[in-house]
């Protein structure tokens, strides 16, 4: 359940007195984390908290601590958070942990109690956009149909090998297209550890279009002072407009492929595209 206002008021008031008295953590770790989507706005909402004068975000977007530098320990992760002022939230977004299997019982073994930020994209839309963000940046050779024919087989062994400390495969971060949209199998993960009330479910198309109850879910969630009404929403690594030209019976494939995910997000948390 969602906290209630004055929960959220109580709770930024203590933060704002250890501010007061210079109280922190010795061993500085974030209080929220924004896990994903890729390619579902996490740039958006990077942009967005860091303008916010109570939160504390790192200069690197994307710290990849529970992912790919799990092995280097907490000490190198706490430095990141070294610069943060007391009484600051502090967090960080890297949109690879929603995927990543092995990241939510990662996050747990270093606060229970952390708060989990989660925006969802149209499941189809997003495995498009990520497959033409892969052509970019030079990461997919594969036409699409083809990318999406071979993804089965260039995911095959994956999970064992990223649920080593430190360990990658390229193509589970790279060509995870359909994969990665299938949220009915990340998010339980996350609620069983954390449970639902530390868990915010987004879409990202209400951030895209600066819807404002977006906003104050956010405030709510974080117990953070309200934006100002003027706030305006930033618009950040947003892609090309390739999938516009995606031919209709490869989305309805898709769709089709997706039906569970749709099914379960609409059943479960009463989401719909």
């Amino acid at each position: 359940m969602m906290q209630t206002r004055f929960e959220a008021s109580l709770r930024r008031q203590l933060r704002q007195v250890r501010g007061q008295l210079g109280l922190r953590e010795a061993q500085a770790r974030p209080h929220f984390l924004g896990v994903g989507t890729q390619k579902g706005g996490t740039s958006t909402l990077c942009q967005l908290l860091r303008r916010h004068p109570e939160i504390f975000i790192p200069k690197v977007k994307e710290v990849h601590f529970f992912t790919k530098f799990y092995d280097r320990g907490e000490a190198w992760y706490s430095e990141k958070f070294a610069n943060a002022p007391a009484g600051h939230l502090r967090g960080e977004i890297t949109p690879y942990y929603l995927f990543h299997a092995a990241v939510p019982e990662r996050i747990r073994a270093l606060r229970v109690n952390m708060k989990i930020v989660v925006l969802l994209r149209h499941p189809v839309e997003r495995a498009l956009s990520q497959y033409y963000h892969s052509c970019r940046w030079k990461l997919e050779t594969l036409p699409l149909e083809a990318a999406l024919a071979a993804e089965e087989e260039r995911l095959e062994g994956a999970l064992e090998v990223i649920r080593s400390p430190g360990a990658n495969h390229l193509s589970y971060q790279e060509h995870s297209y359909i994969a990665r949209s299938r949220y009915e199998e990340q998010l339980p993960r996350y609620f069983e550890l954390f449970g639902r009330d530390r868990v915010l479910v987004l879409r990202s198309e209400d951030l895209f279009c600066g819807n404002r109850s977006m906003l104050n879910q956010l405030e709510r969630f974080l117990c953070i002072a309200p934006f100002p009404l003027e706030t305006s929403i930033p618009r950040a690594n947003s892609g090309l407009g390739e999938a516009r030209n995606v031919p209709s019976q490869v989305r309805c494939k898709l769709e089709k492929e997706l039906a569970p995910t749709f099914n379960w997000l609409e059943t479960e948390l009463g989401l719909r595209w």
